[in-house]
């Protein structure tokens, strides 16, 4: 991790464009960024911690109905993390990875990965780039996907899939019997 004092921070009700605003805003006082735009209305800051306090402050006069600072400690998804990034993609160069056989969305441009990516070159960049779930939430729903499970504690992710789209079905495992329940629900709707 980087020397400094990091934070980030979730920006709700409040168009991505108007994040981006309150973080250039911000700029002055130190670095901030978009990091995760999560679904419409909800985009985390990331960045030092009195510059992200700043951006917090400009997207509540731009209309932000909250801006929540999270229990992070690092300037993730952004190009404070390029060390990090580097010895990654040093990392995977020693190791083989094949095409995908599916379809598979990278979330920093929320399309598909094909044949002539470099896959290890796109893995690294995650780890400076925003992550852009919505959009690759939104590129799936497109492609006709209409069932998500989310695999893991919490319910995170399918809440922000809901506010992208409500139509589609959201599954979740977290243990063993939610394993067996979505087990259960897919086989019956086969």
């Amino acid at each position: 991790m980087p020397s400094g004092n990091w934070a980030m921070a979730a920006i709700i009700g409040l168009e991505d464009e108007k994040v981006e605003k309150a973080c250039t805003l911000a700029k002055e006082v130190g670095f901030v960024v978009p990091a995760n735009y999560n679904c419409p209305g909800q985009v985390a800051i990331s960045g030092e911690k009195e510059a992200v306090y700043c951006a917090m402050e400009e997207a509540k006069k731009l209309g932000a109905k909250r801006a929540i600072e999270l229990k992070t400690s690092g300037p993730f998804h952004t190009e404070k993390l390029k060390v990090a990034s580097e010895k990654l993609k040093k990392e995977l160069e020693k190791i083989t990875i094949n095409n995908p056989n599916k379809k598979v969305i990278k979330n920093i441009d929320a399309k598909e990965y094909d044949k002539n990516d470099n896959i290890k070159e796109i893995l690294a960049k995650h780890v400076i780039s925003p992550v852009r779930f919505s959009d690759s939430i939104k590129n799936m729903i497109n492609q006709g996907v209409d069932t998500f499970i989310e695999i893991g504690p919490g319910k995170v992710l399918s809440g922000f899939i809901k506010k992208i789209n409500k139509e589609v079905t959201v599954l979740n495992i977290q243990d063993t019997e939610t394993l067996n329940n979505v087990i259960e629900k897919l086989s019956l709707s086969n």
